[in-house]
């Protein structure tokens, strides 16, 4: 990784969560410690088991966050965008990272080392309160996500990461903006990219989605969502 250098400040990211806590006191000198780094397309720059090197806040670009499975399979846990946080996981109670992440497009990376995180969170009680709720949330969200998993069959969970794409990432010129190869959907949907195919095969005969190149256009989301209503997942 290339380091860079970017300034707080004058960041637009208002979901991050450093970026939301920069006018508590001392925030704005912890920021100053922070490190930046430029990730090329495809580099991981967080490796399962390795150990842990603070937190990271996604300054541009887009993430995945990966999971070593059964047989060496890897799993798709999370996609990140600007703002998110990334290596949260296993922060505070182990020493090596519980997930992986690589970089799906050029992005560069706020770090905050384990010991400015520390720091922070011993001496800003606001900060550190939020970070209570945030843990609370993200803990909902991944309990709720394994509930999906175990109640949708293969063509819903196709089905419902194509809608999570969508939300996450938004359309431009309605074509999703995130290049994934079916492979990579099939490790997030939780399912082979053999399957994938399939049933992108039958949605686009159905007409409820185009595929130009890599990119994926929703058509019909009203009947796309109608098909996972139940689970209430998006």
């Amino acid at each position: 990784m290339k380091r860079i250098n970017t300034d707080c400040e004058s960041c637009t990211n208002v979901s991050c969560f450093i970026k939301k806590h920069l006018h508590l006191e001392k925030m704005q000198d912890f920021a100053k410690q922070k490190n930046t780094f430029s990730c090329k397309k495809g580099q991981q720059f967080m490796i399962e088991g390795a150990p842990i090197q603070g937190l990271y806040f996604l300054y541009q670009g887009k993430v995945k966050i990966i999971k070593t499975g059964i047989y060496g399979k890897e799993q798709i846990v999370r996609l990140a965008v600007e703002g998110d946080t990334i290596g949260f996981r296993g922060f505070g109670t182990r020493n090596r990272y519980l997930i992986g992440a690589a970089a799906l497009e050029d992005t560069i990376l706020c770090n905050f080392s384990n010991d400015i995180m520390h720091d922070i969170l011993k001496s800003i009680p606001e900060f550190t309160y939020d970070m209570m709720l945030f843990y609370a949330e993200e803990l909902n969200k991944s309990e709720n996500k394994v509930k999906k998993i175990a109640q949708m069959n293969v063509r819903e969970r196709v089905i419902d990461t194509l809608l999570h794409l969508y939300k996450k990432f938004g359309q431009t010129n309605n074509l999703i903006n995130v290049h994934l190869s079916r492979k990579e959907i099939a490790d997030f949907a939780g399912t082979t990219d053999e399957q994938v195919t399939r049933i992108f095969s039958s949605l686009k005969k159905e007409s409820l989605i185009n595929i130009i190149g890599k990119k994926i256009s929703l058509l019909e989301i009203d009947k796309l969502q109608s098909e996972i209503i139940e689970h209430k997942q998006f």
